[in-house]
């Protein structure tokens, strides 16, 4: 506890168990996941993209009709409902039949879908009310670096018993866990916002001018993201023969070795508010010069290099940009709830559009080209500094 600064509100502690639990299923599954709809999906990697494109273009459009709903049932309950949404998905995973493909995909999509609309919105808000300017960066940096040493052992602990009895036990794993979560999140103190906005004004307040460098800076978050988590898993499956065990220990190997640099970091942008600014507009440009690194990887010990590089590099871009997100966030006072809605809203149009160019560049490239998404929309995400001292939206 002498990591932060004073007393640590009494709901971050609640939010924090519970998350931890998600993140052991994240450490075991995170890099597999994409995998597993690849070889679902008979390893077509478009249909892999399109899956992905599908199902943020949904979230797009329905998470602030969530959000209205939300206002019947609050917040603690919509995040709960959403982590046992996420079980759900796990168990259709469980249940997937390449013979009944088109059923189960609307499924998966279908609770993929819930999951998000009913949990990421109250996280978020939960997240920015929970956490306090003086603790921010530091409180971000807890989350990312218990994430990253969750994800130490499972990867490989992940490769092993993919290699010897399949996914089934992985998915089992991961229901138990979102269940023990969902009841966790369950007893988190009530957060009494509510969503004003109407549907059309959402989206007035989306598009308009006042909000357009932090959006595209989400929108460059969802695009960079979309790469990272989905594309660069399936290329080192490609590249590595589809031998699970390898791609898991070079996975703990690479979060192992980044894991102490993530504390250290927190503690420093916490310190001024410039060094989130100037820690994120140097960490961008070594970042997507590491996308760029990727596009010429050939070997398992090139993937070794490029991931540790990018790991690093990846601290000092997604740490000061998310405490500054938060910081937004916490800013807006009871509009905290509108400014994350419209925030998931650019992020998942980020994501849509990073695999719709995915999508593109396969009908005539290879897969690797698509690191230079990765890397355009590294540097984008500097746009978040742009009048983030202006922005209160509920004053717009």
């Amino acid at each position: 506890m002498q990591y932060f600064s004073g007393q640590l509100k009494s709901g971050l502690a609640t939010l924090y168990a519970g998350r931890v639990l998600t993140h052991i299923a994240a450490g075991l599954l995170g890099v597999f996941l994409p995998i597993f709809l690849y070889t679902l999906f008979n390893e077509k990697i478009q249909f892999v993209v399109f899956f992905y494109l599908i199902s943020s273009l949904l979230y797009m459009f329905f998470v602030a009709v969530g959000a209205q709903y939300m206002n019947k049932f609050g917040f603690r309950k919509a995040l709960t409902i959403g982590t046992l949404f996420g079980a759900i998905f796990f168990i259709i995973l469980l249940f997937a039949n390449p013979e009944k493909i088109f059923i189960f995909t609307i499924l998966i999509i279908f609770a993929l879908l819930l999951h998000r609309i009913f949990f990421w919105l109250p996280y978020h808000v939960d997240f920015a009310k929970f956490t306090d300017s003086s603790n921010r960066g530091r409180e971000v940096s807890a989350m990312f670096a218990t994430r990253s040493f969750l994800g130490v052992l499972g990867p490989i602990a992940a490769g092993v018993i993919i290699s010897k009895s399949g996914f089934d036990i992985l998915f089992f794993i991961a229901i138990f866990l979102y269940v023990v979560a969902a009841f966790i999140f369950f007893h988190i103190p009530k957060v009494h916002e509510k969503f004003t906005w109407s549907y059309k004004e959402t989206w007035k307040q989306f598009c308009s001018k006042e909000h357009r460098a932090p959006m595209l800076a989400m929108f460059a978050n969802g695009a960079e993201n979309a790469i990272a988590i989905v594309i660069w898993p399936i290329f080192i499956f490609q590249l590595l023969d589809g031998n699970y065990l390898a791609v898991g220990a070079l996975s703990t190997v690479v979060v192992g070795l980044t894991l102490i640099l993530q504390l250290a970091l927190g503690k420093y942008l916490d310190l001024d508010e410039l060094h989130k600014y100037k820690t994120l507009r140097l960490g961008s440009i070594f970042y997507a010069i590491g996308w760029i690194a990727k596009i010429f990887v050939l070997t398992a010990f090139h993937i070794f290099i490029a991931g540790l590089y990018h790991g690093v590099t990846k601290i000092f871009t997604r740490t000061p940009f998310q405490t500054l997100v938060y910081d937004m966030a916490a800013d807006q006072g009871h509009y905290v709830d509108e400014f994350t809605v419209i925030r998931e809203m650019a992020m998942h149009s980020g994501k849509m559009c990073g695999f719709l160019l995915v999508g593109l560049l396969l009908l005539v490239t290879n897969i690797q080209w698509a690191f230079i998404i990765g890397a355009v929309a590294s540097l984008l995400l500097n746009l978040i500094y742009y009048r983030k001292k202006d922005i209160h939206i509920g004053l717009n």
